[in-house]
């Protein structure tokens, strides 16, 4: 409107509004730093066992990349960073640029803005336009990336499933571990990016049998995005919990119920 001032240019936390719109951005900032602070403590505790029978923590997997940590160690000095790092840097590059959870913590950590038609905490809005926010922009690269993973993520899961030495059989920490797979598949599935990967660049969904094909994956992916928040928050929750279990039954604070025995 002509006339009317950006809520920016009005000081921090200006507004009109007068529901409780900071609920949200306080929920919003204790999420952020509860859980992705503690899984990223926890990439760093690789002292503290993550690993026991056919369970490992999904901050450590893929497992196999975790040989690397033993071949490093000689003759190229000490391996300093937990395994974690090994394949940490995908994932927690998707989220960190995932459309969802930059609203997230634009709001919740930088205040620009705090919340919808409420002033900035910075004098003036440049969007992504300079680095390090253009940045973001590596997202799809990302995605790439998680694409991969998610599968030895499943490998993980299915894993549990088969104890080294007792053979097949179910315990709750390879229902936990389904769960996880689960969700993060549903997070990884209703990205943005990826509906537009399936989907996007076609002017006729119905002009041959590949373009077909492809407007059924874009209504998959349309479909599971409508819940992409849901997911977001519930997979980062998942990934923090199944490795909080874990843990304390590796390092005998629990026991796990499982048709096994000896843990």
């Amino acid at each position: 409107m002509v006339g009317v001032a950006r809520p920016h240019r009005l000081g921090f936390g200006a507004t009109l509004r007068r529901d409780l719109w900071w609920i949200e951005t306080i929920v919003f900032m204790v999420g952020l730093i509860v859980l992705f602070g503690y899984l990223t403590v926890s990439a760093f505790l690789d002292e503290w066992a993550f690993h026991i029978g056919p369970y490992y923590s999904p901050v450590f997997e893929p497992g196999p990349f975790m040989l690397l940590e033993d071949k490093l160690e000689k003759p190229f000095g000490p391996w300093f960073l937990s395994p974690a790092f090994v394949i940490l840097w995908g994932p927690a590059g998707f989220r960190l640029t995932c459309y969802y959870f930059r609203k997230a913590y634009y709001r919740a950590l930088a205040f620009s803005p705090p919340a919808c038609a409420v002033g900035d905490l910075w004098p003036q809005y440049r969007g992504e336009s300079r680095f390090p926010l253009t940045l973001q922009n590596l997202h799809r690269f990302f995605m790439y990336v998680a694409l991969v993973l998610v599968w030895f993520q499943w490998a993980n899961a299915i894993r549990s499933f088969h104890h080294p030495d007792a053979g097949w059989g179910i315990g709750l920490g390879s229902v936990i571990l389904v769960a996880d797979s689960a969700l993060l598949s549903l997070y990884l599935f209703s990205c943005h990016a990826l509906r537009h990967f399936v989907g996007g660049g076609i002017d006729c969904f119905s002009c041959s049998r590949w373009h077909r094909l492809r407007k059924r994956g874009w209504d998959l992916v349309s479909f599971l995005n409508v819940r992409h928040p849901l997911w977001a928050w519930a997979s980062l929750a998942s990934v923090a919990a199944a490795d909080i279990y874990i843990r304390l039954v590796a390092n005998g604070t629990i026991t796990d119920l499982n048709t096994w025995t000896g843990f």
